[in-house]
């Protein structure tokens, strides 16, 4: 019996596999449907430098919230919950199932917990705020609320504005409160990938090497002169590619830089996940394969269908 038209999460730290695992457990799954969770995959011309899916794959099985953001905008926990939301409904409105799939712990969190609300907006307040330059607001902002402001695309009005009204009403960083959960323990189905660290170590080496000769280096210099976002800019490897072009770096530093700060991002999401009960760990051992992967996540999931 199939399982229940419900979103199915499938989380894990990079280079783990989540991908071609996904597109097996989707093919298993029948009317299915991948929805990105993967901070840096949502933006379009970083596809290779994000390990994004490929075409091949993503024709072969509708993918949702990949390349969809220009490499100028900001994003983040919110506004992704926002627009995965609307993409899950429609899914399974459709009769689809959402398999979202990605390693992005906070925007997940943000998914599957909900997001604690924010302040309304104060219509004297606003005024207020109306009344004064950009640079102040920016300036204002950045006092009160540091970590957000390094986020905020603080050329953006709108988006400052926001931020400080939310910080001013509640009294509380923007950025802290955006990390504030409404459900503590939401009934889902979902997964995080695990390996050994020797493992997914040789993973990482070999995704980095893969990457810089897949055109990583060409979509970094396409965007020589970009004003990118702080959100785009924290891709890993973007800012050693820039300093490889720029000649800071050797191309043997540059890969060694990346596979570096890859491993300890992966260290950084495999923390996260271990503090996240509502994901079942699925250990995959180095000789696993995505289709027996896959395999074995049906088997958990059977059960739920009765």
């Amino acid at each position: 019996m199939s399982p229940p038209l419900s979103p199915i999460y499938l989380a894990g730290p990079t280079a783990s596999g989540k991908s071609a695992v996904a597109m097996a457990l989707a093919r298993r799954l029948g009317r299915a449907a991948i929805v990105n969770a993967d901070a840096f995959q949502l933006y379009q011309g970083l596809s290779r430098l994000s390990a994004a899916p490929e075409e091949a794959d993503r024709s072969a099985v509708p993918h949702h919230l990949y390349g969809i953001l220009a490499p100028t905008e900001t994003c983040d926990a919110a506004t992704y919950a926002s627009m995965a939301r609307e993409v899950i409904d429609r899914l399974l409105a459709d009769g689809v199932v959402p398999l979202i799939v990605g390693g992005s712990g906070l925007y997940l969190k943000a998914l599957t917990h909900g997001l604690a609300p924010t302040p309304p907006g104060d219509a004297v307040l606003r005024e207020q705020l109306d009344s004064l330059p950009l640079e102040s607001l920016v300036a204002w902002l950045t006092a009160l609320d540091p970590v957000g402001a390094a986020a905020t695309n603080l050329k953006n009005r709108r988006y400052v504005t926001r931020n400080l009204e939310i910080t001013l009403l509640s009294g509380q960083p923007a950025s802290r409160l955006k990390q504030s959960f409404a459900v503590a323990d939401p009934e889902i189905r979902a997964f995080v990938l695990t390996r050994s660290r020797d493992d997914l170590y040789r993973r990482i080496d070999r995704r980095a090497a893969e990457m810089l000769r897949s055109g990583a280096v060409e979509e970094v210099a396409a965007l020589n002169g970009t004003p990118v976002s702080a959100t785009a800019e924290k891709a890993i490897g973007f800012r050693e590619i820039r300093d490889m072009i720029a000649g800071r770096l050797s191309p043997e530093d540059c890969l060694a830089s990346i596979a570096q700060a890859t491993r300890r991002y992966a260290k950084r999401q495999e923390t996260w996940f271990r503090r996240e009960k509502a994901f079942q760990s699925v250990c995959l051992s180095p000789s696993e394969t995505p289709n027996s992967a896959a395999d074995r996540l049906m088997d958990w999931l059977r059960p739920v269908a009765g």
